[in-house]
């Protein structure tokens, strides 16, 4: 390395192969990239976000994710927060949902404010079934043990959650109402129609329901008697 690369990194840019170190160097001097993820060893630079293909359908999720952490002490919700998994892999999630590490979670937060380790949630809105937030990200979070996995593809209008189970994403799917329930944290109910037909007061509904039952109840108490 040069003196003069050592001073003025070079340009971040998608297709880039860098180690995690080299990376978030050159993402710290890119002031003006917002977004930009290393997975599997390779940058992806996020392109500007749009209103109803990202923006509104990430503030429903954050909604959503929202009433649970207010209702559930010693959780931590974070919003598009770097997340350093291993060597090659350093995503910046559209939503994570974590347990607190002196409560039993397996992640922290370092000296320098970043998220280390495996959230048991994590949530990301998605163009489509082709993009890498299916592909090489998905197996990065697998081998990685982030033990729920939440993926909206906007153009179909899909949601896929995952739940790891013996080392491989299992898709849940919703009960006969149409609720999916999160095996990981109690009460966190989604209601999939009320979520791909943007009805918020009733994707709300759900979750008060899910909110409600001796489950979570139970799930809050442990997490108190942690504390």
């Amino acid at each position: 390395m040069t003196l003069s690369s050592a001073i003025n990194p070079p340009p971040l840019e998608s297709g880039d192969r860098l180690t995690r170190q080299e990376f978030e160097r050159r993402y710290t001097a890119a002031s003006h990239i917002q977004k930009a993820e290393l997975v599997e060893g390779v940058v992806y630079v996020a392109s500007p976000v749009r209103a109803n293909q990202h923006g509104r359908p990430h503030a429903a999720l954050m909604a959503w994710l929202g009433a649970y952490w207010i209702a559930t002490p010693g959780t931590d919700l974070q919003d598009n927060t770097t997340v350093r998994l291993d060597a090659d892999n350093e995503p910046q999630p559209d939503a994570l949902l974590r347990i607190e590490p002196k409560v039993g979670g397996r992640s922290s937060i370092s000296e320098d404010d970043y998220i280390e380790g495996a959230p048991e949630l994590v949530a990301e809105i998605a163009a489509s079934s082709a993009t890498y937030d299916l592909n090489d990200k998905l197996h990065a979070y697998r081998r990685n043990g982030v033990q729920e996995y939440i993926v909206w593809q906007i153009y179909e209008n899909r949601l896929d959650w995952f739940s790891l189970q013996a080392g491989r994403y299992i898709s849940l799917d919703p009960d006969e109402q149409g609720i999916i329930r999160s095996q990981v944290f109690p009460g966190l109910w989604l209601s999939m129609d009320a979520l791909r037909q943007g009805k918020r007061a009733e994707l709300l509904a759900a979750l008060q329901s899910g909110l409600r039952t001796p489950e979570h109840r139970a799930f809050v108490e442990r997490l108190n008697d942690s504390a």
